[in-house]
């Protein structure tokens, strides 16, 4: 394990590619491609499906968005050009995928003799991908910004208290200004727009987690006791999980939702054990959010109060069929989609999407499921997976320790926030108010992933720089002896 102060890296993270390393981005551009071929293919097959024939404007939609990701393509070959070739395809093709079945939503909530004159630049479709060319301009900007990762770690505590204001906002607003189905998650503007802070929150708060667990990693990594051979912590050191951990059941009985509560929670346990190699941390963030969320449960069907939503989201995550017309009806909805899709699905177009309420965000992954079933569904838990994977690999090969934790909690992160609203749609947790990453309609979840796509360009790119400081007087990169390096124990 590197020691805590983050070492001095060899190379500029901003300079240009050393054109004598491979740096692949002429794969990243063909995968990009080849994505977008995949969109285009899905396209084609909606408007067959739901106008009876493809219309000579079905490619735009697909070109549009290949301008886009050929942009964001160029974006990193000049800011990371180091950064693993693989992360960018994998969102372009979940990214494309979303923008092309919220056009199906539109294409068919109208009547059929509509749908082949339905403008191309129109309804949910055309508005997220106005939100993906916000979103990979934002991203781009915070490129251009953070041009050495650990500049984060110098304003970690300013970062974790915006992140707690904006966290704790929605809370403390009155309903009519916040919730959305139950959960106190909003600040809406009118009724015309609305924003979702926490989303932006997970990446504040997570900088200065990793900045906080690399200063106090040694006090946090020492035992107290060994108990069914695991070491686990002195009491006395267990107060920062304690304060997240309450912290995390404010936000799930303020702001009424499970999934919130579980990712922050998470993703601070996660980033803990990181730090620390020690699998007892984990063992106890399980115990104890499943603890506050079984008394969360028990004072809802005693006192009811702020309890009462986070009960009778667990009542109906128990039977929803009790009521399958009314309480359940989501619930309901979403399995017998996903069971109608069976195997391979109905095919694009070919299903019936528009019966499950609010498909177009937290049960996009039922209304998707519907269509290309769960051969379909598989693949893109595969691409979450691989984007998870790679943002690992990024973690371990970084050089500096704020990095490591940094990159492993993002990847995490993108991680259980699938989870949570798969198995949330799948029955396997009560259900959240958790966006699907990339997929779901919305600009605060669309922007703060791409956001969190960005970071880990950025430390992927310095993970795979080649440790040099440039080349010597003969004009040859100076060896691996001759560089700086820390104590490691």
């Amino acid at each position: 394990m590197t020691a805590p102060t983050a070492p001095a890296t060899p190379s500029t993270p901003s300079a240009p590619a050393d054109p004598r390393v491979s740096t692949r981005r002429n794969t990243e551009l063909a995968l990009i491609l080849v994505a977008m071929v995949i969109v285009l293919a899905y396209s084609a097959a909606v408007e067959y499906a739901l106008v009876g024939r493809v219309t000579a404007r079905f490619w735009v939609i697909p070109a549009l968005l290949t301008l886009l990701f050929v942009g964001a393509h160029i974006a990193v070959r000049n800011l990371t050009p180091y950064a693993d070739p693989s992360i960018l395809p994998c969102v372009a093709l979940l990214d494309g995928l979303g923008v092309a079945f919220l056009r199906r939503l539109d294409l068919g909530g109208l009547d059929a003799a509509q749908r082949a004159g339905y403008g191309v630049l129109a309804g949910l479709g055309f508005r997220q991908l106005l939100w993906t060319l916000v979103s990979i301009v934002v991203a781009t900007i915070a490129l251009i910004i953070v041009r050495d990762h650990r500049i984060l770690s110098r304003y970690a505590y300013t970062l974790g208290l915006i992140g707690l204001v904006l966290m704790m906002i929605p809370a403390v607003l009155p309903a009519s200004l916040s919730s959305i189905n139950g959960a106190k998650l909003w600040i809406k503007f009118g009724g015309f727009f609305q924003i979702q802070p926490g989303e932006f929150a997970k990446l504040l708060l997570l900088s200065f987690f990793a900045y906080y667990l690399v200063s106090k990693r040694e006090v946090l990594s020492l035992a107290s006791r060994r108990f069914l051979g695991i070491d686990f912590p002195r009491g006395r050191d267990m107060g920062p999980v304690i304060v997240v951990w309450v912290l995390s059941l404010m936000v799930l009985v303020f702001e009424k939702d499970l999934g919130t509560a579980l990712l922050y929670f998470g993703m601070f346990v996660v980033t803990l054990y990181i730090a620390t190699e020690r699998v007892s941390w984990l063992i106890i963030g399980l115990v104890l959010f499943i603890g506050g969320a079984f008394l969360a449960n028990v004072l809802g069907a005693t006192i009811g109060g702020p309890f009462a939503n986070f009960h009778e989201r667990v009542e109906i995550w128990l039977n929803p069929f009790a009521d399958p017309n009314v309480t359940g009806y989501q619930l309901v909805q979403s399995l017998l989609g996903l069971g109608t899709g069976g195997l391979f699905g109905a095919g694009p177009g070919a299903g019936q999407p528009e019966n499950v309420p609010f498909v177009n965000n937290d049960f996009i992954f039922a209304g998707i499921g519907e269509e290309i079933g769960l051969f379909g569904l598989t693949g893109l838990l595969l691409i979450y997976l691989l984007i998870t994977v790679r943002g690992l690999r990024a973690a371990i090969a970084v050089r500096d320790s704020f990095g490591k934790l940094m990159a492993g909690g993002l990847a995490f992160t993108l991680g259980l926030q699938v989870f949570v609203i798969v198995g949330g749609v799948t029955k396997l947790i009560p259900l959240t108010g958790q966006t699907t990453p990339f997929l779901s309609a919305g600009g605060s979840s669309l922007m703060a992933n791409w956001l969190l796509i960005g970071l880990l360009l950025r430390i992927s790119d310095a993970s795979r720089r080649p440790a040099t400081s440039g080349a010597s007087p003969s004009g040859q990169p100076e060896r691996l002896a001759g560089l700086a390096t820390e104590v490691i124990r």
